[in-house]
């Protein structure tokens, strides 16, 4: 009996085995031959293949963009130069979402500091920067709890 059980691969590969059983799934990883007692065998072919899906993934590639990296490890007609070229636009894709997410930040910072700056702890439904929050843009700096000032809040 060679090759390693489903949990000796997770366990190389730092995988779990519920992933292991979605790759076969859907075709990332191959249907491994089965020996006694129906077990799964894997080979150190499975564990370089399935260390380099996990890898991959770990960059945050999609499902179908690791499929076609892993077709490319395959076919030594294909160039790496398409291997970059997924990579470049996977790296366009995560500078946009950086982006994003700094704009996201602002935002939060924004609102969190207007909170600092207008609560002072009255009931939520009287809230004025969670109405706001409804609304859209606040047309200007009001009081929090829908008072006058700040200490009516109290």
């Amino acid at each position: 009996m060679s090759g390693y059980k489903i949990g000796a691969l997770a366990e190389r590969t730092h995988t779990n085995t519920p992933t292991i059983r979605y790759y076969e799934q859907i075709g990332l990883l191959r249907r491994p031959d089965r020996q006694d007692g129906n077990q799964r065998r894997y080979s150190d072919e499975d564990v370089g293949r399935l260390t380099f899906i996990r890898r991959c993934r770990e960059f945050g590639f999609s499902i179908e963009q690791v499929r076609t990296l892993a077709s490319l490890v395959q076919d030594r007609s294909r160039s790496c130069m398409e291997a970059r070229d997924i990579a470049q636009t996977h790296l366009a894709e995560v500078r946009a979402k950086l982006r994003e997410l700094k704009a996201l930040e602002k935002s939060i910072a924004a609102f969190v500091a207007t909170c600092d700056e207008k609560c002072v702890g009255g009931p939520g439904p009287d809230c004025v920067i969670l109405d706001d929050l409804s609304v859209g843009s606040p047309a200007g700096p009001r009081s929090c709890c829908g008072a006058a000032t700040e200490t009516a809040c109290v």
